[in-house]
Protein backbone atom coordinates (compact mmCIF):
# COMPACT_ATOMS: atom_id res chain seq x y z
CA UNK A 1 0.00 0.00 0.00
CA UNK A 2 2.76 2.56 0.64
CA UNK A 3 3.96 2.17 -2.96
CA UNK A 4 0.15 2.83 -4.33
CA UNK A 5 0.14 5.85 -2.30
CA UNK A 6 3.47 7.14 -3.24
CA UNK A 7 2.98 6.12 -7.13
CA UNK A 8 -0.45 8.33 -6.62
CA UNK A 9 1.35 11.13 -5.42
CA UNK A 10 4.11 10.72 -8.00
CA UNK A 11 1.47 10.51 -10.88
CA UNK A 12 -0.37 13.42 -9.52
CA UNK A 13 2.82 15.49 -9.81
CA UNK A 14 3.38 14.33 -13.28
CA UNK A 15 -0.03 15.22 -14.39
CA UNK A 16 0.13 18.26 -12.64
CA UNK A 17 4.01 19.29 -15.01
CA UNK A 18 1.84 18.03 -18.17
CA UNK A 19 -1.57 19.75 -17.75
CA UNK A 20 0.63 23.34 -17.42
CA UNK A 21 1.53 23.12 -21.22
CA UNK A 22 -2.01 22.04 -21.83
CA UNK A 23 -4.01 23.96 -20.03
CA UNK A 24 -4.05 26.50 -23.24
CA UNK A 25 -5.61 23.73 -25.23
CA UNK A 26 -8.83 23.05 -24.11
CA UNK A 27 -10.49 24.81 -20.60
CA UNK A 28 -11.28 20.89 -19.59
CA UNK A 29 -7.22 20.46 -19.00
CA UNK A 30 -8.03 23.42 -16.45
CA UNK A 31 -9.93 21.00 -13.95
CA UNK A 32 -7.62 18.30 -14.58
CA UNK A 33 -4.71 20.65 -13.47
CA UNK A 34 -6.55 21.83 -10.69
CA UNK A 35 -7.38 17.83 -9.77
CA UNK A 36 -3.64 17.06 -9.98
CA UNK A 37 -2.35 20.55 -8.21
CA UNK A 38 -4.70 20.04 -5.37
CA UNK A 39 -4.16 16.10 -4.67
CA UNK A 40 -0.51 16.80 -4.74
CA UNK A 41 -0.73 19.12 -2.03
CA UNK A 42 -3.57 16.86 -0.39
CA UNK A 43 -1.03 13.76 -0.88
CA UNK A 44 2.23 15.71 0.45
CA UNK A 45 0.28 17.31 3.18
CA UNK A 46 -1.04 13.59 4.71
CA UNK A 47 2.55 12.16 3.83
CA UNK A 48 4.41 14.66 6.35
CA UNK A 49 1.44 13.57 8.87
CA UNK A 50 1.66 9.84 8.63
CA UNK A 51 5.89 9.95 8.07
CA UNK A 52 5.80 12.15 11.27
CA UNK A 53 4.32 9.63 13.27
CA UNK A 54 7.04 7.64 13.32
CA UNK A 55 10.30 9.62 11.83
CA UNK A 56 11.53 12.63 10.72
CA UNK A 57 10.37 13.63 7.17
CA UNK A 58 13.15 13.24 5.07
CA UNK A 59 15.96 12.58 7.96
CA UNK A 60 15.20 16.56 9.02
CA UNK A 61 14.78 17.11 12.35
CA UNK A 62 11.48 19.23 12.24
CA UNK A 63 9.79 19.90 15.56
CA UNK A 64 7.08 17.56 16.91
CA UNK A 65 7.47 14.66 13.98
CA UNK A 66 8.98 11.16 14.58
CA UNK A 67 5.99 11.64 17.45
CA UNK A 68 5.99 7.70 18.33
CA UNK A 69 9.59 7.08 18.48
CA UNK A 70 10.24 10.45 21.18
CA UNK A 71 6.99 9.28 23.41
CA UNK A 72 7.23 5.53 23.42
CA UNK A 73 7.66 5.86 27.22
CA UNK A 74 4.81 7.92 27.83
CA UNK A 75 3.05 5.63 25.48
CA UNK A 76 4.21 2.72 27.14
CA UNK A 77 2.59 4.09 30.57
CA UNK A 78 -0.64 5.01 28.96
CA UNK A 79 -1.36 1.94 27.35
CA UNK A 80 -0.77 0.31 30.64
CA UNK A 81 -2.79 2.65 32.24
CA UNK A 82 -5.22 2.07 29.71
CA UNK A 83 -5.68 -1.82 30.50
CA UNK A 84 -5.51 -0.96 34.34
CA UNK A 85 -8.61 1.50 33.83
CA UNK A 86 -10.74 -0.41 31.15
CA UNK A 87 -10.32 -3.76 31.41
CA UNK A 88 -8.36 -5.25 34.49
CA UNK A 89 -10.91 -3.98 36.93
CA UNK A 90 -12.48 -6.31 38.83
CA UNK A 91 -16.35 -5.76 37.72
CA UNK A 92 -15.37 -5.32 34.06
CA UNK A 93 -13.56 -8.52 34.07
CA UNK A 94 -16.75 -10.50 35.84
CA UNK A 95 -19.28 -8.39 33.73
CA UNK A 96 -17.83 -9.74 30.63
CA UNK A 97 -16.72 -13.14 32.00
CA UNK A 98 -20.33 -13.69 33.04
CA UNK A 99 -21.45 -13.26 29.50
CA UNK A 100 -18.88 -15.92 28.11
CA UNK A 101 -19.61 -19.99 28.32
CA UNK A 102 -16.01 -21.13 28.45
CA UNK A 103 -17.26 -24.56 29.22
CA UNK A 104 -18.94 -25.31 26.58
CA UNK A 105 -16.60 -23.70 24.25
CA UNK A 106 -14.18 -26.19 25.81
CA UNK A 107 -16.81 -28.96 25.74
CA UNK A 108 -17.37 -28.30 21.57
CA UNK A 109 -13.81 -28.17 21.29
CA UNK A 110 -12.47 -30.99 23.16
CA UNK A 111 -15.72 -33.25 21.63
CA UNK A 112 -14.72 -32.56 18.31
CA UNK A 113 -10.98 -30.96 18.13
CA UNK A 114 -10.06 -32.20 14.53
CA UNK A 115 -13.68 -31.27 12.99
CA UNK A 116 -14.57 -27.43 12.48
CA UNK A 117 -12.81 -26.30 15.12
CA UNK A 118 -9.50 -27.59 13.57
CA UNK A 119 -8.80 -24.05 12.20
CA UNK A 120 -9.47 -22.67 15.24
CA UNK A 121 -6.75 -24.91 17.08
CA UNK A 122 -4.42 -23.99 14.38
CA UNK A 123 -5.10 -20.27 14.91
CA UNK A 124 -5.07 -20.53 18.81
CA UNK A 125 -1.79 -22.35 18.43
CA UNK A 126 -0.06 -20.12 16.22
CA UNK A 127 -1.50 -17.05 18.36
CA UNK A 128 0.20 -18.81 21.83
CA UNK A 129 3.25 -19.37 20.11
CA UNK A 130 3.40 -16.13 18.95
CA UNK A 131 2.50 -14.46 22.33
CA UNK A 132 5.20 -16.98 24.16
CA UNK A 133 8.40 -15.87 22.26
CA UNK A 134 7.19 -12.23 22.31
CA UNK A 135 6.67 -11.60 26.00
CA UNK A 136 9.55 -10.18 27.83
CA UNK A 137 10.75 -13.84 29.13
CA UNK A 138 12.85 -12.59 31.35
CA UNK A 139 10.32 -10.47 33.19
CA UNK A 140 7.48 -12.68 32.97
CA UNK A 141 9.97 -15.58 34.30
CA UNK A 142 10.49 -13.22 37.24
CA UNK A 143 7.06 -12.48 37.97
CA UNK A 144 5.94 -16.25 38.05
CA UNK A 145 8.86 -17.04 40.35
CA UNK A 146 7.84 -14.46 42.49
CA UNK A 147 4.36 -15.44 42.28
CA UNK A 148 5.15 -18.93 43.50
CA UNK A 149 7.55 -17.78 46.14
CA UNK A 150 5.32 -15.65 47.19
CA UNK A 151 2.46 -18.41 47.27
CA UNK A 152 5.12 -20.42 49.41
CA UNK A 153 5.92 -17.92 51.79
CA UNK A 154 2.13 -17.31 52.76
CA UNK A 155 1.37 -20.58 53.01
CA UNK A 156 1.91 -22.33 56.65
CA UNK A 157 2.96 -25.68 55.35
CA UNK A 158 3.33 -27.55 58.91
CA UNK A 159 -0.64 -28.03 59.60
CA UNK A 160 -0.72 -28.62 55.80
CA UNK A 161 1.66 -31.59 56.21
CA UNK A 162 0.70 -32.55 59.45
CA UNK A 163 -2.97 -33.30 58.14
CA UNK A 164 -2.27 -35.24 55.21
CA UNK A 165 -0.09 -37.27 57.51
CA UNK A 166 -2.68 -38.19 59.67
CA UNK A 167 -5.08 -38.98 57.19
CA UNK A 168 -2.51 -41.41 55.20
CA UNK A 169 -1.76 -42.66 58.70
CA UNK A 170 -5.37 -43.18 59.47
CA UNK A 171 -6.42 -44.65 56.01
CA UNK A 172 -2.84 -47.00 56.42
CA UNK A 173 -1.47 -44.96 53.33
CA UNK A 174 2.07 -44.87 54.60
CA UNK A 175 2.36 -48.38 54.78
CA UNK A 176 3.69 -48.81 51.53
CA UNK A 177 6.09 -45.95 52.28
CA UNK A 178 7.29 -48.14 55.29
CA UNK A 179 7.30 -51.39 53.04
CA UNK A 180 9.54 -49.06 50.75
CA UNK A 181 11.76 -48.04 53.53
CA UNK A 182 12.16 -51.42 54.48
CA UNK A 183 13.16 -53.04 51.32
CA UNK A 184 15.70 -50.13 50.77
CA UNK A 185 17.43 -50.53 54.50
CA UNK A 186 17.74 -54.52 53.40
CA UNK A 187 19.22 -53.28 50.22
CA UNK A 188 21.39 -51.03 51.23
CA UNK A 189 22.75 -53.36 54.24
CA UNK A 190 23.58 -55.63 51.47
CA UNK A 191 25.21 -53.13 49.18
CA UNK A 192 27.32 -52.46 52.02
CA UNK A 193 28.69 -55.40 54.04
CA UNK A 194 31.85 -54.59 53.22
CA UNK A 195 31.52 -51.48 54.81
CA UNK A 196 30.30 -53.05 58.17
CA UNK A 197 33.00 -55.65 58.30
CA UNK A 198 35.54 -53.05 57.55
CA UNK A 199 34.21 -50.72 60.43
CA UNK A 200 34.43 -53.99 62.81
CA UNK A 201 37.98 -54.99 61.88
CA UNK A 202 38.98 -51.66 62.49
CA UNK A 203 37.82 -51.09 65.53
CA UNK A 204 38.26 -54.65 66.89
CA UNK A 205 41.27 -55.11 69.35
CA UNK A 206 44.20 -56.96 67.92
CA UNK A 207 43.30 -60.38 69.69
CA UNK A 208 40.07 -60.13 67.91
CA UNK A 209 41.56 -59.87 64.62
CA UNK A 210 44.63 -62.22 65.19
CA UNK A 211 42.07 -64.95 66.12
CA UNK A 212 39.74 -64.14 62.98
CA UNK A 213 36.96 -63.65 65.37
CA UNK A 214 36.21 -59.82 64.02
CA UNK A 215 35.52 -61.76 60.54
CA UNK A 216 32.74 -63.68 63.16
CA UNK A 217 31.43 -60.59 64.75
CA UNK A 218 30.75 -58.70 61.52
CA UNK A 219 28.87 -61.75 60.15
CA UNK A 220 26.76 -61.87 62.93
CA UNK A 221 25.94 -58.38 62.99
CA UNK A 222 24.91 -58.21 59.21
CA UNK A 223 22.93 -61.31 59.71
CA UNK A 224 21.18 -60.20 62.94
CA UNK A 225 20.81 -56.69 60.96
CA UNK A 226 19.33 -58.72 58.46
CA UNK A 227 16.84 -60.94 60.55
CA UNK A 228 15.56 -58.06 61.99
CA UNK A 229 15.16 -56.28 59.19
CA UNK A 230 13.07 -59.60 57.41
CA UNK A 231 11.01 -59.58 60.64
CA UNK A 232 9.83 -56.25 60.50
CA UNK A 233 8.69 -56.76 57.09
CA UNK A 234 7.28 -59.55 57.57
CA UNK A 235 5.47 -58.90 60.74
CA UNK A 236 2.64 -55.89 60.62
CA UNK A 237 2.69 -55.95 64.69
CA UNK A 238 6.47 -55.57 65.21
CA UNK A 239 7.11 -53.48 68.01
CA UNK A 240 9.77 -51.65 66.07
CA UNK A 241 7.16 -51.10 63.19
CA UNK A 242 4.26 -50.16 65.65
CA UNK A 243 7.00 -47.01 66.92
CA UNK A 244 7.43 -46.22 63.55
CA UNK A 245 4.24 -45.43 63.51
CA UNK A 246 3.71 -44.21 66.60
CA UNK A 247 6.26 -41.71 66.10
CA UNK A 248 4.49 -41.05 62.59
CA UNK A 249 1.27 -40.26 64.49
CA UNK A 250 3.12 -37.83 66.71
CA UNK A 251 4.14 -36.30 64.20
CA UNK A 252 1.48 -35.62 62.59
CA UNK A 253 0.04 -33.81 65.50
CA UNK A 254 2.80 -31.78 66.22
CA UNK A 255 2.42 -30.71 63.15
CA UNK A 256 -0.62 -29.31 63.52
CA UNK A 257 -0.55 -28.17 67.62
CA UNK A 258 3.17 -27.56 68.53
CA UNK A 259 4.31 -24.24 68.00
CA UNK A 260 7.76 -25.15 68.15
CA UNK A 261 7.21 -27.51 65.64
CA UNK A 262 5.44 -25.30 63.42
CA UNK A 263 8.37 -22.72 63.84
CA UNK A 264 10.68 -24.66 63.12
CA UNK A 265 9.23 -25.92 59.75
CA UNK A 266 8.68 -22.68 58.87
CA UNK A 267 12.43 -21.71 59.35
CA UNK A 268 13.50 -24.45 57.32
CA UNK A 269 11.19 -23.64 54.56
CA UNK A 270 12.11 -20.30 54.69
CA UNK A 271 16.09 -21.58 54.59
CA UNK A 272 14.99 -23.32 51.46
CA UNK A 273 13.39 -20.56 49.50
CA UNK A 274 16.34 -18.26 49.96
CA UNK A 275 18.80 -21.08 49.31
CA UNK A 276 20.43 -20.34 45.47
CA UNK A 277 20.40 -24.20 44.72
CA UNK A 278 16.31 -23.91 45.37
CA UNK A 279 16.21 -20.46 43.56
CA UNK A 280 17.88 -22.45 41.05
CA UNK A 281 15.34 -25.27 40.77
CA UNK A 282 12.57 -23.04 40.56
CA UNK A 283 13.88 -20.91 37.87
CA UNK A 284 14.28 -24.63 36.33
CA UNK A 285 11.03 -25.04 36.86
CA UNK A 286 9.62 -21.87 35.08
CA UNK A 287 12.22 -22.82 31.64
CA UNK A 288 10.55 -26.00 31.56
CA UNK A 289 6.98 -25.01 32.04
CA UNK A 290 7.67 -22.63 29.26
CA UNK A 291 9.44 -24.90 26.92
CA UNK A 292 6.18 -27.31 27.50
CA UNK A 293 4.13 -24.58 26.80
CA UNK A 294 5.39 -24.23 23.23
CA UNK A 295 6.03 -27.54 22.51
CA UNK A 296 2.01 -28.16 23.12
CA UNK A 297 1.56 -24.66 21.31
CA UNK A 298 3.20 -25.80 18.05
CA UNK A 299 1.80 -29.28 18.14
CA UNK A 300 -1.74 -29.18 19.09
CA UNK A 301 -2.94 -32.39 17.22
CA UNK A 302 0.04 -34.53 18.72
CA UNK A 303 -1.26 -33.69 21.99
CA UNK A 304 -5.06 -34.53 20.98
CA UNK A 305 -4.13 -37.89 19.94
CA UNK A 306 -3.85 -41.33 21.98
CA UNK A 307 -4.84 -41.90 25.03
CA UNK A 308 -5.03 -38.29 26.59
CA UNK A 309 -6.85 -37.33 23.68
CA UNK A 310 -9.88 -39.73 24.39
CA UNK A 311 -9.79 -39.05 27.42
CA UNK A 312 -9.67 -35.06 26.47
CA UNK A 313 -12.94 -36.07 24.02
CA UNK A 314 -14.49 -38.05 26.85
CA UNK A 315 -14.51 -34.86 28.88
CA UNK A 316 -16.12 -32.83 25.83
CA UNK A 317 -19.01 -34.61 25.30
CA UNK A 318 -19.39 -34.44 29.50
CA UNK A 319 -18.77 -30.66 29.47
CA UNK A 320 -21.41 -30.41 26.37
CA UNK A 321 -24.42 -32.96 28.04
CA UNK A 322 -24.10 -32.11 32.00
CA UNK A 323 -25.04 -27.69 32.38
CA UNK A 324 -24.40 -28.44 35.87
CA UNK A 325 -20.99 -29.15 35.75
CA UNK A 326 -20.11 -26.32 32.91
CA UNK A 327 -21.85 -23.86 35.22
CA UNK A 328 -19.75 -25.04 37.65
CA UNK A 329 -16.49 -24.33 35.99
CA UNK A 330 -17.88 -21.50 34.24
CA UNK A 331 -18.32 -20.10 38.07
CA UNK A 332 -14.98 -21.29 38.72
CA UNK A 333 -13.48 -19.37 35.68
CA UNK A 334 -14.80 -16.76 36.38
CA UNK A 335 -13.62 -16.03 39.75
CA UNK A 336 -10.11 -17.10 38.87
CA UNK A 337 -9.73 -14.91 36.39
CA UNK A 338 -11.17 -11.86 38.17
CA UNK A 339 -9.06 -12.63 41.49
CA UNK A 340 -5.80 -12.87 39.43
CA UNK A 341 -7.50 -9.40 37.83
CA UNK A 342 -7.46 -7.83 41.36
CA UNK A 343 -4.44 -9.41 42.89
CA UNK A 344 -2.03 -9.18 39.89
CA UNK A 345 -3.72 -6.59 37.71
CA UNK A 346 -1.14 -4.29 38.73
CA UNK A 347 1.87 -6.65 38.54
CA UNK A 348 0.54 -7.00 34.76
CA UNK A 349 -0.12 -3.97 33.51
CA UNK A 350 4.05 -2.77 35.66
CA UNK A 351 4.52 -5.98 33.17
CA UNK A 352 3.32 -3.91 30.16
CA UNK A 353 4.85 -0.70 31.03
CA UNK A 354 8.79 -1.90 31.51
CA UNK A 355 7.83 -4.23 28.51
CA UNK A 356 7.25 -1.27 26.19
CA UNK A 357 9.91 0.80 28.02
CA UNK A 358 12.70 -1.91 27.68
CA UNK A 359 12.10 -1.54 23.44
CA UNK A 360 14.37 0.58 21.62
CA UNK A 361 12.78 3.53 19.34
CA UNK A 362 13.67 1.42 15.90
CA UNK A 363 11.51 -1.66 17.74
CA UNK A 364 8.47 0.31 18.57
CA UNK A 365 8.71 2.02 15.71
CA UNK A 366 8.79 -0.91 13.60
CA UNK A 367 6.03 -2.64 15.73
CA UNK A 368 3.56 -0.34 15.75
CA UNK A 369 3.91 0.10 11.73
CA UNK A 370 3.11 -3.04 10.76
CA UNK A 371 0.27 -3.13 12.86
CA UNK A 372 -1.36 0.03 11.60
CA UNK A 373 0.75 1.00 8.53
CA UNK A 374 -1.89 -0.25 5.92
CA UNK A 375 -4.56 2.10 7.39
CA UNK A 376 -2.01 4.73 7.25
CA UNK A 377 -1.20 4.29 3.61
CA UNK A 378 -4.94 4.41 3.02
CA UNK A 379 -5.27 7.73 4.26
CA UNK A 380 -2.48 9.06 2.20
CA UNK A 381 -4.63 7.52 -0.62
CA UNK A 382 -8.10 9.52 0.48
CA UNK A 383 -5.77 12.25 1.00
CA UNK A 384 -4.97 12.55 -2.55
CA UNK A 385 -8.05 11.55 -3.97
CA UNK A 386 -9.94 14.16 -1.93
CA UNK A 387 -7.16 17.39 -2.40
CA UNK A 388 -7.87 16.45 -5.53
CA UNK A 389 -11.99 16.95 -6.08
CA UNK A 390 -11.46 19.61 -3.68
CA UNK A 391 -9.23 21.46 -6.08
CA UNK A 392 -11.92 20.50 -9.17
CA UNK A 393 -14.59 22.03 -7.07
CA UNK A 394 -12.87 25.32 -6.55
CA UNK A 395 -11.66 25.25 -10.27
CA UNK A 396 -14.77 24.96 -11.14
CA UNK A 397 -15.97 27.83 -9.15
CA UNK A 398 -13.48 29.95 -10.46
CA UNK A 399 -14.59 29.28 -13.78
CA UNK A 400 -17.95 29.48 -13.05
CA UNK A 401 -17.66 33.61 -11.55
Amino acid sequence: MRLIATGLLVAMAATFVVTRSLQSLHPAWGFVRAFSEAAMVGGLADWFAVTALFRHPLGVPIPHTAIIPRNKDRIGDQLATFLRDYFLIPSVVARRMARIDVAGAAGRWLANPQGAGGRLARGTSRLAVEVLQSLDQERLGGMVRAMMVARVRETELAPMVGRALSAAVSEDRHLPVLDSLIVWARDALKSNEQLVRAMVHDRAGSILRWTGLDETLANKIIDGLDKLIGEIAENREHPLRIKAEEGLARLAHDLQHDGTMRDKVERLKIELLENPAMQDWINGLWEQARAAMLRMARDPERLLSGKLGEALQQLGHTLESDPRLGRTINRFVRRAVVGAAADYGDTIVRLVSETVRGWDAQTITERMENAVGKDLQFIRINGTLVGGLVGVVIHGVDVLL
